[in-house]
């Protein structure tokens, strides 16, 4: 590299690069807002048709969906929840968002079955944990690298240099040291400052930041603990493994399972789950 590339660099212009659509930034601003309205809610989903068919799909699968059958976005919103549906609709927007964004090193299918699986980790997780907002912890876990898709499309030749160096020394360093020792930042620095951009709620730029050093949080301890450890679940999962240490998956930190309030005993339950929902959630969310 014959000039350094600094984190500024990376995040300049964010959306010149990449953006959500217009139709998310306002279903945001109404959730943050306390004077708006289920119908006004509802009138601007219902402007993007891909959007409401999306959700509409999310809030009837057997992950999201409730006892009755949610048919119309008004309903949606009663039932789901507001925040909840501002997540599911975070979700499919960020994968739109980057849907022609790939690294020969990493394939798009392959990015986002990672992060789906790290999201459905966190999910159940998050549930054994006995915390109210597992849902929540689905959509950290799944947006926990985006950061990655960011240096994808910025620096193509520099990322696909870190992930060839990560992978050829899988058991000694991870990609995010790599990108720290070539660059002097890593995908979670980026992805942050993507979060912070796009003025997501403060756990998923938490969750971002530190889900590799989660000893690190101040705001989310524990939800970073549990992304923390759902990240290198979703690697055992992809390997069909329960042995963390058998495997190239990155370690967990042993503080975390104390945060999160669980022990390793239970990661063949956990990757159990996750082995079970892994198709289904792809359908629901990569489906065209």
């Amino acid at each position: 590299m014959d000039k350094k590339i600094t984190l500024e660099d990376v995040t300049r212009d964010i959306d010149n690069l990449v953006s959500l659509p217009s139709v998310f930034i306002r279903l945001n601003q109404l959730v943050e807002s306390p004077r708006s309205s289920v119908n006004q809610i509802a009138d601007v989903i219902s402007t993007d048709p891909g959007l409401t068919a999306r959700l509409l799909r999310m809030a009837n699968s057997a992950m999201f969906g409730m006892r009755k059958e949610v048919d119309t976005i008004s309903k949606a919103v009663n039932v789901v929840g507001l925040k909840r549906l501002r997540d599911l609709a975070l979700a499919t927007s960020t994968i739109k968002a980057f849907e022609n964004t790939t690294n020969p090193l990493l394939p798009q299918e392959d990015f986002w079955l990672h992060s789906i699986r790290c999201g459905l980790a966190a999910k159940f997780l998050a549930e054994q944990a006995r915390l109210s907002n597992s849902d929540t912890l689905f959509i950290a876990g799944l947006l926990h690298d985006i950061g990655d898709l960011l240096m994808f499309k910025r620096i193509p030749e520099v990322s696909r240099e870190a992930i060839q160096k990560s992978v050829e020394q899988s058991r000694s360093i991870s990609l995010h040291q790599v990108e720290q020792e070539m660059l002097g930042f890593d995908h979670a620095m980026v992805g942050t400052k993507l979060a912070e951009h796009w003025s997501l709620p403060a756990i998923f730029v938490e969750t971002i930041r530190w889900h590799h050093e989660p000893e690190k949080a101040s705001q989310f301890k524990k939800e970073v603990a549990i992304v923390h450890i759902a990240n290198t679940l979703a690697v055992c999962a992809e390997l069909n493994s329960t042995d963390i240490d058998a495997t190239d998956a990155p370690p967990i930190q042993t503080a975390a399972w104390a945060t999160v309030g669980l022990t390793p005993e239970i990661i063949p339950v956990i990757l159990k789950a996750v082995n079970e929902h892994t198709a289904s959630m792809r359908e629901l969310l990569l489906a065209a």
